[in-house]
């Protein structure tokens, strides 16, 4: 702690903020985790022991390769690394391995590729605008971003207790809009291309990066009052585009074009077969949808009334529903662009297919660039923050993680509200009386479901009920969040205009 008083004393605040996040997820390597460590053993067994023409053919153990070709590229990297470790990680057949060097390794892989994420984040905060900035440097929008990027709560339990590798994804997303903002269009470009053939699920926000780079890009002039001067269309960047997204993709899945194995990684990357809800219900419509479902079915309204209003489910319309929101305001500047890439996001996560819960985090880290710009872009990301984050709980489900998500989620959102309340001290307060209201309910919801419940008749026969109750909670607020920035979008006055008045 002395050491990182130094550095924020000195100047370097920033590094000071790294070297604190990065002891603490030391600290968290001997943690639960989650079946995630398996598949990523698995993984990188696979990758390392198998031809190439075998990656997405292998079943021995139920958690086959189901992400995008350049992931197992990754995994097949870190494999060579793994060796050095633990040479029997790396045998396919040794199924639920985890040994301590297995387990070392696999955390100190995410720690040290979340050196992206650091970089990302610092690219990010150079795209910020100062204005705002107090006398004192906690007052700094750049400081507080830094703080609500690198000190994710979620990203913190997501990838360093229940075991992913989002941050060095997400440093790709965060680079990809850092580019965008600098109007390096190209690089943006080709970091998000790539970032798609790592992990497909940010086929979510892929219409706002098309959408913006066609308006922002490919059009290279704009009339007086802001509207696109259609002659100016340029269709050597048009194509300049479109060969960076050929090449990637070649560089991705040309190997397996070329055996023959396209529908099969296809298969692997899409299983629509799954159904439309996870195990534990994300925190969206659905999860509002499904229980009133059942509500109305028990008292025996279900078949007559809300049965036949809704149509059947399918991939297709779950699609469609999560991106009807799409707005000019992408034209709009970067930021213009970023509130329609949050929208995406956010709509796919409300509406889309066997959505996963951490799935709301491809919303709350971009939103994070939004919340130091505007009083109202704060609200929206408190609320979606604090309540996104509580869905994540279940994830960490064993005794001795108890306190630590508590205590951890506890800071982070004691940290963002009092940071962007004191941000924002001369406008109107980011919270109304109802949404205060709504948040601070997650505290008595907490208590029931961690410390009531267990010890209730209730446990052995209904053991799902602190899982319902928590999605639909959940649901209720980043229901909120969204209308409230769908809302904004369409209803705030666009940056060009506001600046002619």
């Amino acid at each position: 702690m002395a050491a990182l008083g130094i550095a924020m004393g000195g100047g370097n605040w920033f590094s000071a903020l790294v070297l604190g996040v990065t002891l603490l997820k030391c600290l968290l390597i001997p943690t639960y985790h989650s079946t995630d460590f398996e598949v990523h053993r698995n993984w990188l067994a696979i990758t390392h022991s198998l031809p190439v023409s075998q990656w997405y053919y292998e079943a021995t153990s139920e958690w086959t390769l189901d992400y995008p070709p350049f992931f197992a590229w990754f995994e097949y990297a870190l494999s060579h690394v793994a060796k050095h470790f633990d040479q029997e990680m790396l045998n396919v057949h040794n199924l639920n391995y985890a040994s301590s060097k297995t387990l070392l390794f696999q955390r100190l892989s995410v720690i040290f590729t979340d050196a992206l994420f650091v970089y990302a984040v610092n690219e990010c905060c150079k795209c910020i605008d100062g204005k705002k900035a107090g006398k004192e440097l906690t007052e700094k929008p750049k400081f507080i971003l830094s703080v609500l990027l690198l000190w994710n709560f979620g990203l913190l339990i997501v990838d360093h207790i229940h075991f992913q590798y989002n941050g060095f994804l997400f440093g790709l997303m965060l680079l990809s809009i850092a580019r965008l903002f600098q109007k390096r269009h190209m690089e943006g470009a080709f970091l998000f291309a790539v970032l798609l053939h790592f992990k497909h699920i940010y086929l979510y926000v892929a219409p706002a990066y098309g959408i913006y780079l066609l308006r922002s890009y490919c059009f290279t002039a704009n009339k007086p009052d802001g509207s696109i001067r259609w002659n100016s269309f340029s269709f050597v960047r048009l194509i300049s585009l479109g060969l960076v997204v050929f090449l990637v993709s070649a560089l991705s899945l040309g190997p397996f074009l070329a055996l023959n194995q396209l529908p099969q990684v296809f298969s692997r990357l899409f299983p629509f077969k799954r159904g439309l809800c996870h195990a534990y219900w994300a925190p969206n419509f659905w999860a509002l949808y499904n229980a009133l479902d059942k509500v109305l079915s028990v008292i025996g309204l279900n078949d007559k009334w809300f049965g036949s209003a809704v149509p059947t489910h399918s991939p297709s319309l779950s699609d469609s529903l999560g991106h009807l929101h799409l707005h000019s305001d992408c034209h709009i500047g970067s930021r213009g662009f970023l509130r329609c890439l949050i929208l995406c996001a956010l709509s796919s996560f409300m509406f889309g297919w066997h959505v996963h819960e951490k799935a709301i985090l491809l919303a709350i880290l971009p939103m994070s660039l939004l919340s130091v710009g505007k009083a109202g872009d704060a609200s929206v990301f408190l609320i979606l923050t604090t309540t996104g984050h509580y869905s994540l709980f279940p994830l960490l489900f064993t005794a001795p993680e108890l306190p630590i998500k508590i205590l951890l989620m506890l800071l982070f959102t004691i940290y963002s509200i009092s940071s962007l309340k004191t941000l924002f001290r001369k406008e109107k307060p980011l919270f109304n009386w109802m949404e205060t209201f709504y948040l601070l309910g997650l505290g008595p919801l907490e208590v029931f479901c961690e410390f009531v419940f267990p010890f209730t008749s209730w446990k052995l026969k209904y053991s799902f009920i602190p899982l319902l109750l928590t999605s639909v909670y959940c649901a209720v607020g980043i229901t909120y969040a969204w209308f409230k920035l769908y809302i904004s979008v369409w209803t705030d006055p666009p940056v060009g205009k506001t600046k002619k008045q």
